[in-house]
């Protein structure tokens, strides 16, 4: 049985800033380039068949600079992965928001609010994990599947692999650049690589 590999996309302007980024299509830095060239070894050295990556630009450079779109690995642009739309949240950092509430801010606790785009609620991008689990589960009889995509996003994802709430993301902080295994252990869901850099 295959596992899954959680690949978060390569540095950008804002996520080296802190500042939330959903539906701002931001491209990598360079060195957030240098990340994700670094993962092509490591992929290449894994059973991948099949990847499923977000629209957004970082992460489509992410997949192809690590080589999962060099016509080796069946893959598809999946749209169920895009990040959190973080609504009036969006470009703005934990600090700022926390500030002008007066009391510390988490995702995770206190979600979105509507701005120029309406936010997403926690449960809603569970649903959307939730699809791109059962698309994906079928096929790790053959093999890895590799899954690129956003930080926050593939929080949600890890917590619904494992059973639990969304809001459980809060446990898999996952950087920049990164990736994390999400297999098995004796047929059940198992964490079992996390945050993992390159050379």
């Amino acid at each position: 049985m295959g596992e899954i590999v959680v690949v978060r996309h390569g540095a950008t302007e804002w996520s080296r800033s802190g500042r939330h980024t959903g539906v701002t299509d931001l491209p990598l830095l360079p060195d957030g380039e240098g990340d994700a060239r670094r993962l092509r070894p490591v992929l290449a050295g894994r059973p991948i068949t099949h990847a499923f990556i977000s629209p957004r630009t970082r992460a489509r450079r992410t997949a192809e600079l690590a080589g999962l779109t060099d016509g080796s690995v069946e893959w598809v642009i999946d749209p169920d992965l895009v990040e959190v739309d973080y609504g009036a949240y969006e470009g703005r950092t934990t600090k700022e928001i926390s500030v002008e509430l007066g009391r510390p801010w988490s995702l995770w606790s206190d979600g979105t609010v509507p701005g120029e785009t309406p936010g997403e609620t926690l449960k809603q991008v569970a649903d959307r994990v939730d699809r791109v689990l059962d698309r994906v589960r079928p096929l790790l009889a053959g093999g890895d599947v590799a899954l690129v995509a956003h930080g926050h996003v593939l929080r949600i994802l890890t917590a619904r692999w494992l059973g639990l709430g969304p809001e459980a993301g809060a446990l898999f902080p996952l950087e920049t650049g990164r990736y994390g295994l999400l297999g098995f252990e004796h047929h059940w869901p198992a964490l079992t690589g996390w945050n993992t850099g390159c050379p």
